[in-house]
């Protein structure tokens, strides 16, 4: 079958978010054929490029969201009277959310008309998806919408909206730039609403989109679902929504109001929409259905990591250092790498020989700010110790990165340590800890996130930011090796069990068959007398490499009238194309000049003319 994955931030890039785990998904479902389309969010993503790409990638579309080209449309009369209702109502449905309150669940209105809360929920989201798909089919007729956006029309309706009667406190507490900045960031957003990626040679051609995350990753597979009627299957690690909550703490309070409104909208209406959702772990699922995700739609699939690097240490846990506690991850402020210290000055009250060793760097300049505060801290607090008036001290506590000479990997870094030590006070999935467990070490973790749910009772658990617990359950395992030993062995097992690229492979392959075998078929084949052709075009007629010969036609049955004009051609052999070597057996491959209307943000269309290449040989930006 053909697959369209929806990224934001990540794959094919070589950096961003979910990156790796996408290749690997891309990569050990070779019978599938993939069409990505990428959102990019920085200049700097763009610059790095591409992961080199398999061969069942048979398109890459990209679009800015971090550059926005003015798409030169102006909008006619009856345009604009279009635009401002559609944005008026999808304003007015964030000025009326009640802050604190997720929207799509059961109490988005007041506790007084409590009884009448889920028929008030469902309108409201009935609004916002009308207002959003309204903008949607406004941007395909007139070709765009970046400029009306970013028009003053849209600002006085967000004004407006915020100044109704029955908006909350603090969108009426608004101000002018609150107001900009809130437009602003809603421009960015509704971004793909103005792509050509929703036409037949499109999405429109898939025969289901996968969403790697929530969020505006997720809307093209929203306007393809509204469009095309393509099935929409949403995957979230980390559900787009709380991140919000995390981010942009120093804004007012009535910007994080307003925007927590959209997203919560967003997201109310993706998993309303999506055929499946599998959230990565329990605290992802319970995040889903707070914002209104149904139960029946929702399939846990843990992420897949390869354990192949961390075999050696896995298999090798006599090598460890008994004294040595291990810290991995990189440096920023949510990992309370503080908490860990004072911890540690405690540990070394009970165990003068222990060492620490904290492995990782800075993202950015606030995790460098604070890995410089670290430092200062461990100094102060364990100042160089000597043997004698001759010897040179040295710190128990230092501070490492992986790739030089005595801690080449990660895996070297696991192994290098008896006991592994996380202290984060926010936490998604602990990728980290599970690499951990493969290399069969015991593991003493905050109950955050997903902790609980990654180890399963083959480590110790203690509160955040406490940092006398966390001393006690460390030297309770440094004083106990043969409980190391068991813990360390019975984390291994469970890591190899569940958290392995072959079964997230395997759980994707599965899911993608069920979604498919519960979705009429969108392609009615027909023969020369204009009749229907039965079973003539299977799902698996996308797999690359062609075996049967048809003069069949096809047509779109159902959907939107406008689809009805380019009916859908019937995927078959092309003998004369086999007879040229740029011709591809792995899928379409349309010339740039037919992929529809130019967009209104900057676009890059890249097909591979060949199956067997490794990457994209065309490049052509629009």
């Amino acid at each position: 079958m053909r697959i369209g994955l929806l990224t934001e931030g990540g794959y094919p890039y070589v950096s961003g978010e979910a990156g790796l785990w996408c290749d690997r998904l891309v990569r050990g479902l070779g019978q599938h054929e993939f069409d990505v389309y990428a959102l990019t969010r920085s200049e700097r993503q763009e610059a790095r490029g591409w992961v080199p790409l398999p061969p069942q990638v048979s398109r890459v579309r990209t679009a800015s969201l971090w550059d926005a080209e003015d798409d030169g449309v102006v909008y006619g009369r009856r345009a604009r009277r279009r635009f401002a209702e559609h944005y008026g109502e999808l304003a007015a449905t964030l000025s009326t959310t009640v802050p604190g309150q997720v929207p799509g669940a059961a109490g988005t209105v007041s506790r007084a008309d409590s009884e009448a809360a889920p028929d008030q929920s469902a309108l409201e989201a009935d609004r916002f998806a009308n207002a959003l798909y309204g903008l949607a089919e406004l941007a395909r007729d007139e070709g765009g919408l970046p400029r009306a956006l970013r028009s003053e029309t849209a600002v006085r309706a967000l004004e407006r909206a915020c100044r109704a009667p029955g908006a909350h406190r603090l969108a009426r507490e608004a101000r002018v730039p609150d107001l900009l900045t809130v437009a602003a960031r809603l421009e960015r957003a509704l971004r793909p609403l103005s792509l050509d990626w929703y036409e037949d040679d499109g999405l429109g051609a898939v025969d289901l989109c996968h969403a790697a995350s929530g969020g505006t990753a997720a809307l093209p597979g929203l306007l393809a679902r509204h469009f095309c009627e393509v099935p929409l299957l949403v995957t979230e690690y980390g559900v787009r929504l709380r991140a919000h909550y995390l981010r942009d703490p120093d804004s007012s309070p009535s910007i994080r109001a307003l925007l927590a409104a959209f997203h919560g909208r967003l997201a109310a209406e993706t998993y309303r929409r999506a055929a499946l959702i599998t959230p990565g772990n329990a605290h992802a699922r319970r995040w889903q259905e707070r914002c209104g995700a149904d139960r029946a739609k929702l399939r846990t699939v843990h992420p897949g990591m390869d354990a192949t690097p961390f075999a050696e240490a896995g298999e090798s846990p006599e090598c460890a250092d008994p004294r040595t506690l291990v810290w991995v991850g990189r440096v920023e402020p949510a990992k309370d790498l503080v908490s860990l210290l004072h911890a540690f000055a405690e540990i070394r009250k009970e165990e003068p020989g222990a060492r620490l060793r904290i492995v990782g760097g800075s993202a950015d300049p606030e995790g460098a700010a604070y890995l410089a505060h670290c430092k200062g801290l461990a100094a102060q607090l364990f100042p160089d110790e000597a043997d004698g008036p001759h010897a040179v001290g040295s710190n128990p506590v230092s501070f490492e990165e992986t790739g030089g000479p005595e801690l080449p990997s990660r895996a070297d870094a696991y192994a290098s340590g008896a006991l592994v030590v996380l202290s984060s006070v926010v936490e998604g999935f602990p990728a980290g800890l599970v690499e951990a467990m493969f290399c069969g070490r015991a593991t003493v973790s905050t109950d955050v996130g997903a902790v609980v749910e990654a180890i399963g009772g083959t480590g110790l658990v203690v509160p955040p930011r406490n940092p006398r617990a966390l001393a006690e359950a460390c030297v309770a395992l440094l004083r106990d090796p043969e409980r190391r030993a068991r813990l360390g062995a019975a984390a291994r097992a469970r890591a190899l069990e569940l958290f392995t690229v072959e079964q997230n492979v395997a759980a994707f392959h599965g899911i993608y068959l069920d979604i498919l075998s519960r979705t009429p078929a969108r392609r009615v084949v027909l023969d020369e007398t204009g009749e229907p052709v039965p079973f003539s075009a299977p799902a698996e007629g996308h797999v690359p490499g062609r075996w049967t010969e048809s003069t069949a036609r096809a047509a779109v049955r159902g959907g939107p009238g406008w689809a009805t004009d380019a009916p859908v051609r019937a995927t078959v052999r092309d003998p004369a194309s086999e007879k040229t070597p740029a011709g591809t057996a792995g899928g379409p491959n349309p010339d740039a000049s037919d992929m529809g209307p130019p967009a209104a943000v900057p676009l890059t269309a890249i097909d591979e003319p060949s199956a067997m290449a490794s990457v994209p040989v065309t490049e052509g930006v629009r």
